[in-house]
């Protein structure tokens, strides 16, 4: 037996691996076996799915995503460009050159705007010290508009502000003195009708169409309050339309006047009320001319509870059967106590067991008597008073044993119950007052009619509350 040559293992083996490698099932020898100068449909998939691997990384790879590359900073240049010269009149200080025009703010007085402006307070008093200065520049409203003319130094050399809604005042101060000149600023009064529906809220609503606030309480406390509750009665679609005047001035609303007509629809009825002047007072008046405002108003205290009726009762101080000549509101020390109607001051004090009170004197026999006032307001016997002015507050004095007031109704010096009488009606215009009258209603109405057809031209149905109160009234045969 012949020993095998050297090295004639390792050759064995090594052709035994060429041979296993061969027969692996790799994808290399897959694409170079057979090929004969044109791939097969399996090559070119096989292609297709590394060329895809290939782009899905360089796409999912910042690394390899060509917009990370550092952009090419583009070179800058600098040009230096001279300022325009300062004018003639700024550098030498001419008047007209630097006026500064300040809006108030809100608790913003004089004193502060001209601390802000480095203006010395002795040039301040020296404006204040101007006729008519004080009483126009130390009760600015929010947004008042004041002017300052201020050369390049600082001083000050003319001043302006409002002094009404028509008038200007430019101040010149020149060496220690100061010139005044009152320049004329013309304005028109237009008469306008704002019209809106309630919506959310009424008075957002009306304060939108240019209302102002004191337009919105007349509404709902002198013309509409006796025969529409705000609080329960209004719905989103009901609608107003108000008469007013508003002043302009050089293109700026500076004023709006009273309500002189208003319009009221509620769930289709149709609510007026008009602004007319009897005997020098201002009123508010149906559109037949009856007063809108009662005579008497039944309860002379907001936001109080009846506590003792009116008639026979155990008295609960002296604990014997008792007439109770009023009725008793139990309400809060310090509650204000209104007059009941129009009245003359007949007495204010001391009246033992009422305590503090006071008795008006309403004309045509009718007396009202409010008592155990904790202090009574500010009025005096024989004045004058309109109904809704605050004579009193809610107090204890005189026989109580809580706070409340003690409330009378009189006719002719007999005491009446005030929940149940009958109220005297006002008087309603008549003569000459009331065809006045006529005729001023007669056109706010149909301008008011105007608006709203244009306004709620589809809401508005074949005929409607407008109209029918336009409408002429058919006379009856008697």
């Amino acid at each position: 037996m012949t020993a095998p040559e050297p090295g004639t293992d390792r050759r064995e083996r090594l052709k035994a691996l060429r041979e296993a490698a061969l027969h692996r099932p790799v994808l290399a020898r897959h694409i170079s076996d057979g090929f004969n100068g044109r791939w097969s449909r399996r090559q070119w998939v096989q292609a297709s799915l590394f060329a895809t691997m290939g782009m899905l990384v360089l796409a999912i790879v910042p690394g390899f995503s060509p917009s990370n590359a550092k952009p090419l900073h583009a070179a800058r240049q600098s040009l230096a460009l001279a300022l325009p010269p300062l004018p003639m009149a700024r550098a030498k200080g001419q008047i007209g050159d630097s006026w500064q025009l300040i809006r108030v703010d809100r608790g913003q007085t004089l004193g502060a705007v001209f601390k802000q402006l480095n203006i010395p307070s002795s040039t301040m008093q020296q404006i204040l010290d101007q006729p008519g200065a004080k009483q126009a520049l130390t009760r600015m409203k929010p947004g008042t508009e004041l002017a300052f003319d201020m050369p390049v130094n600082g001083s000050l050399r003319s001043f302006r502000y409002d002094r009404d809604d028509s008038h200007q005042v430019e101040l010149k101060l020149d060496g220690g003195k100061i010139y005044q000149k009152v320049i004329a600023r013309p304005s028109e009064t237009r008469t306008v009708v704002l019209s809106g529906k309630v919506g959310s809220s009424l008075f957002r609503s009306a304060r939108k169409v240019g209302l102002t606030p004191n337009n919105i309480r007349t509404l709902t406390d002198d013309i509409f309050k006796y025969d529409i509750d705000f609080n329960e009665d209004v719905g989103a679609n009901d609608r107003f339309s108000v008469v007013v005047e508003q002043t302009w001035r050089e293109g700026e609303l500076v004023n709006t006047g009273p309500v002189l007509a208003a319009t009221f629809t509620s769930d289709g009825k149709l609510h007026t009320g008009f602004r007319f002047e009897r005997d020098g007072k201002a009123e508010y008046f149906t559109g037949d001319g009856r007063p809108l405002k009662k005579s008497f108003i039944r309860m002379p205290i907001p936001y109080a509870r009846l506590s003792s009726g009116f008639g026979a009762r155990r008295h609960p101080v002296l604990g014997r059967m008792r007439m109770h000549k009023g009725v008793d509101y139990a309400a809060g020390s310090g509650t204000p106590i209104m007059a009941a109607g129009d009245a003359r001051v007949k007495s204010a004090g001391w009246m033992g067991g009422y305590g503090n009170a006071v008795v008006l004197d309403h004309g045509r026999g009718y007396t009202t008597l409010y008592g155990h006032m904790s202090r009574i307001g500010k009025i005096r016997p024989g004045q004058r008073i309109a109904q809704g002015t605050v004579i009193g507050y809610v107090g204890s004095t005189g026989m109580s044993t809580g706070p409340h007031l003690h409330y009378e109704f009189r006719v002719n010096g007999v005491h009446r119950n005030p929940l149940s009488i009958t109220m005297p009606p006002p008087e309603p215009l008549s003569g000459a007052p009331l065809a006045q009258f006529r005729s001023q209603t007669g056109v706010a109405l149909a301008r008011i009619r105007q608006v709203e057809n244009i306004i709620y031209a589809d809401a508005t149905p074949t005929v409607s509350p407008m109209s029918r109160a336009l409408a002429p009234k058919k006379k009856t045969k008697a």
